[in-house]
């Protein structure tokens, strides 16, 4: 899953993100609300919840997720403050916000409170997914075809779960680089070819049906038909 960090005190900023990767997240961090807003509107769908930090320069974290609601961009946001007051809760409630987290925290109720937006609806994270034998838990971060267990890199992992929740659709190598790397990552679509061939070695070839096509000129999905 992909989070978007839109802080302006560099350390935290840095920790969170640290902390997200270590968790198996790809992370994006903003230093300001513009910046932050920028980010989130270009690519709507590309992150799967923002932490969202409301004391910032020029646009603070109420406006940007105003904006971002405006919009239609539905991506969870869980505002980070150390105003924790009532009306201050009220207010980033009514203005976009999913969930509300005061500072200080622990990374741990961060963590608790993402797993928590990320099983809503919306996205369903928190739901087994299944493609024909192939099998993915997101709370546990395993992966089994007819009942086998496959050991996945943290990489393989976050490409497989990635085309599994999009199972039959025909996803780009820059869709696949955009969501499962960071922006700053230097990555070539030759990486993305690389990490296909892994997970075919380990998910298809030890059965008799492949389930990771490749579209020519399109990209790839997870599929029981080619």
């Amino acid at each position: 899953m992909k989070v978007l960090v839109v802080e302006d005190e560099h350390r935290i900023a840095q920790a969170i993100k640290e902390g997200l990767e270590e968790e198996g997240y790809a992370v994006d961090v903003e230093h300001e609300g513009e910046g932050g807003y920028n980010t989130a509107s270009a690519a709507p769908e590309e992150y799967d919840v923002i932490l969202l930090d409301v004391m910032m320069p020029g646009l603070n974290g109420y406006e940007v997720a105003a904006k971002l609601r405006s919009e239609g961009n539905h991506t969870p946001i869980l505002m980070l403050t150390a105003k924790d007051q009532e009306k201050d809760v009220i207010k980033g409630l009514d203005t976009g916000a999913d969930d509300y987290l005061a500072k200080p925290f622990s990374f741990d109720v961060l963590l608790a409170r993402i797993r928590a937006l990320l099983r809503r609806p919306h996205h369903s994270i928190g739901e087994v997914l299944e493609v024909g034998d192939l099998t993915l838990d997101p709370a546990l971060k395993s992966v089994t075809r007819a009942g086998q267990d496959i050991r996945l890199t943290s990489k393989e992992y976050a490409i497989l779960e990635y085309l599994m929740r999009n199972s039959g659709r025909v996803l780009s190598k820059d869709s696949i680089i955009s969501h499962v790397w960071d922006f700053d990552a230097d990555v070539l679509p030759n990486n993305v070819e690389v990490f296909i061939t892994f997970l075919r070695t380990k998910i298809d070839k030890p059965f008799k049906k492949p389930l990771l096509h490749t579209v020519r000129g399109f990209g790839y999905k997870v599929s029981v038909d080619a």
